[in-house]
């Protein structure tokens, strides 16, 4: 097994990474994007699909959802492929790609055959537009019958119900980038605008085959800390303590969204930094010793040549605000754990070792095609005492006022550090608005306290706060430069 991938041929935008890492009956499997090959490693053998079963070659992407499910002898897995990819044109330094051969698929793996059978694909056809992507596959055991999230695309989006023998059905019209078990409901996000992002969250019912919609109609109203939240790119989703969970840009939505009347979602805010890519987006969750380890990603989109927009806000989107981190929540708390580059793509479980896939460049823009993978991949292994029992890395995190504006942002975990503090570039006399919050279940809202800012730098302590923190200004700075700091 290769553990450093270096830049290899895959048409598309920027970088992939290594996705779908799974641990199952002795295999391990991942698909390397943007290269589009599946690797099945057994031990003292390995196996590697070329996705052949669609087209000539050479083919480039595969997945970058992380779209697999296991069942029985079977892994499932997903995505989207070109093949062949075809680079259209270079304008500059400028690049894009042909999508009239890029392909949505589920396939099959058989583990005691070691063959791969392709289930189901789609094209549309289209040079600059494409049918939904497969972000996500989720096995219904009660209908036995694969669940697949559809989201990113222009055509047949929503949630759709394949059979093992390849005849699809769609569910649900509302585009749904990611999901998971919740009960025996199949639950995925509602995002019909990738722009605005989650605006709920949409569940099949296994017994009466109908859906099952819950809308957040007011972000503000049901957060801990009483602040909204934007661009809710979706990240990933998993099920724990009985609660349904939802990671996306700005923190993670939890609660019982078949019975909000039972416990309404709440949103818990979680390395909220407006503006920029830092979220939990192209990831997975991962349950380890009954609590959830996830990941919040540096920089996991980034443009180079925007088709529109300002300099101003392509400089936001390539900021990098902080490293990587893996999270680790038992509530009523949540403790960094580790501290990364770039991205993390996909995590897996592996006896008592944690298996990283991690990437050092983001996926770019729609003029941003290259006909190599740009990015360095890494699978990576480390001990699963290294997050039940962490020593918390230190960590820095830069926000400046352009991007925060009069928005809340932060929530940054507190617990299990000695110091944090606050160094803060003002330009004007100002007010920072501490909250400070649990993630309990329910979460609650501990405190709020405002400290003085005079123009000019100033060093504030968070010595007596010990949860998770999220700040305000009272007035927008655009001048602001705040760093928060971890030791």
């Amino acid at each position: 097994m290769d553990y450093l991938i270096k830049p290899g041929y895959g048409p598309e935008w920027g970088s992939g990474g290594v996705f779908g890492l799974t641990y199952y009956r002795g295999v391990l499997y991942y698909t390397l994007s943007m290269e589009a090959r599946s690797y099945f490693h057994e031990e003292g053998k390995e196996k590697v699909y070329d996705f052949h079963l669609l087209g000539p070659g050479p083919a480039s992407g595969g997945d970058t959802y992380n779209a697999v499910d296991v069942v029985d002898e079977f892994i499932y897995f997903g995505g989207w492929v070109h093949n062949p990819a075809v680079y259209k044109v270079r304008d500059g330094f400028a690049g894009e790609i042909d999508f009239r051969n890029k392909y949505s698929h589920v396939h099959e793996y058989n583990i005691n055959e070691g063959e791969v059978r392709l289930l189901w694909s789609e094209s549309a056809r289209a040079e600059r537009e494409w049918a939904g992507e497969v972000s996500e596959i989720i096995y219904d055991r009660l209908n036995d019958k694969l669940l697949l999230g559809r989201a990113d695309g222009h055509y047949n989006l929503g949630v759709y119900e394949l059979d093992r023998r390849g005849e699809l059905k769609r569910l649900s019209e509302v585009p749904g980038l990611k999901g998971s078990l919740y009960l025996e409901f199949a639950c995925f996000d509602m995002q019909p605008d990738w722009r605005r992002g989650v605006d709920g969250v949409q569940c099949y019912d296994p017994y009466s085959g109908r859906m099952i919609y819950h809308k957040i109609e007011d972000w503000a109203k049901v957060s801990v800390d009483g602040g909204a939240v934007e661009s809710r790119g979706s990240g990933y989703a998993t099920t724990a303590y009985a609660r349904y969970w939802h990671f996306f840009r700005g923190g993670v939505l939890v609660g019982n969204p078949i019975e909000p009347d039972v416990e309404e979602p709440a949103f818990i805010r979680l390395f909220d930094f407006p503006s920029t890519s830092y979220s939990p987006s192209r990831s997975n969750a991962l349950v380890v010793g009954g609590g959830i380890v996830a990941v919040f990603n540096s920089y996991s989109h980034g443009v180079l040549h925007p088709s529109h927009g300002s300099k101003t806000t392509v400089k936001a989107v390539n900021y990098i605000a902080g490293p990587s981190v893996l999270v680790y929540i038992t509530p009523p708390y949540a403790r960094i754990a580790m501290a990364l580059g770039a991205r993390v793509t996909s995590m897996t479980k592996k006896g008592d070792r944690i298996i990283l896939g991690t990437n050092n460049s983001p996926n770019l823009g729609g003029r941003d095609a290259t006909r190599l993978d740009v990015g360095v991949r890494e699978i990576v292994s480390v001990s699963e005492e290294d997050i039940l029992n962490p020593r918390n890395p230190p960590v820095v995190f830069r926000v400046e006022g352009y991007m925060v504006g009069d928005r809340f942002f932060g929530g940054i975990p507190l617990t299990g550090y000695k110091t944090a503090s606050i160094r803060m570039f003002s330009s004007k006399d100002n007010t920072l608005r501490v909250y400070e919050y649990d993630i309990g279940l329910p979460p609650r809202l501990i405190d709020s306290c405002d400290y003085n800012v005079r123009t000019g730098w100033n060093n504030i302590s968070l010595g007596s706060h010990y949860n998770i923190v999220s700040f305000k200004l009272s007035n927008p700075d655009d001048k602001a430069i705040i760093y928060i700091t971890l030791n």
